[in-house]
């Protein structure tokens, strides 16, 4: 079966303050991105598609794309701030594309086969790629509505340094996704953790599993997500900060009857650089996997 990976790694790091995608936290200089590819192949993906900026083209090419090529078929598209449906122009003033949903919807042209999405700067852990490859694969005569998702526990998705967003899920018994909601400006406040709900505190519990943008798509999620993103770019045009996130298609193909959506434990912990703070965090938890074995000194010989 045929299997691709799509990597988020369009983004400015803006809360960062650098370009994360190629920042070094590996023994041997290796980036976040060089464990997730190494972790996909190893699970059995045959395809690995990049979505970049124009900007960022010519390092990622050099210091990434040309030793994977080595190992799995390569393929990268860009985020363009204004390739949206429909011939809409974006408004004046627009700095950012459109987030993560429309990150997505780039590769329609380059993907025909189940797709699993993730974001560069995240490391995932051997078990997410494990679990959600063999669901997908597990599921390949069902090409249409059949997604998953890795779950986290989001009381081990924070970080130390600062707020973060998250899609907090509901699940039914059998693990599949009843609800997602994008919540935002989540963290520690005092003993207990909270989110913003429309300016209040929204207390939780810790113990809901949320996305980490690690997603398992067949590819009839490309025509249902430019519907629903032309539909949200006309309502949302003038707002020079609106973003449309992976969980709004999710959702939407949830409630509609169109898709299911097991979500799959990863039982390995999720780690990753929202803030320029968390990367010695990040350091030393890879030097330990490599360490106790997990991973080789050195990804790519």
């Amino acid at each position: 079966m045929n299997l691709t990976l799509l990597v988020l790694a369009a983004g400015m790091g803006s809360r960062y303050g650098g370009l994360k995608q190629l920042d070094q936290v590996g023994p041997s200089g290796e980036t976040i991105i060089d464990y997730s590819v190494y972790d996909a192949i190893e699970a059995g993906f045959n395809k690995i598609v990049f979505i970049i900026r124009k900007d960022i083209e010519k390092d990622m090419k050099e210091f990434l794309f040309a030793k994977y090529s080595k190992k799995v078929k390569i393929e990268y598209v860009f985020q363009e701030l204004d390739k949206l449906p429909d011939g809409i122009v974006p408004p004046e003033g627009r700095i950012k594309p459109w987030g993560t949903g429309h990150a997505v919807l780039m590769a329609k042209n380059v993907i025909h086969e189940p797709f699993v999405v993730i974001n560069a700067d995240d490391f995932y852990g051997k078990s997410a790629f494990k679990v959600v490859a063999d669901y997908m694969k597990s599921q390949q005569n069902n090409l249409t509505g059949k997604y998953c998702m890795a779950g986290y526990l989001l009381k081990n998705t924070l970080s130390e340094h600062g707020v973060v967003s998250r899609g907090v899920c509901t699940v039914n018994p059998k693990m599949q996704m009843v609800d997602i909601i994008e919540r935002t400006k989540i963290g520690w406040k005092y003993d207990v953790i909270v989110a913003d709900d429309n300016g209040k505190d929204l207390v939780l519990s810790g113990n809901e599993y949320v996305s980490m943008n690690f997603w398992g798509f067949t590819p009839d999620v490309f025509p249902a997500l430019e519907e629903e993103f032309t539909r949200f770019i006309k309502t949302n045009i003038d707002n020079l900060k609106s973003e449309y996130y992976i969980p709004s298609i999710v959702s939407h193909q949830v409630n509609t009857g169109k898709a299911n959506v097991q979500v799959l434990e990863a039982k390995d912990q999720w780690f990753g650089v929202t803030y320029i703070e968390d990367k010695p965090i990040v350091i030393d938890k890879i030097k330990d996997l490599t360490v106790n074995g997990k991973y080789p000194e050195k990804l790519w010989k």
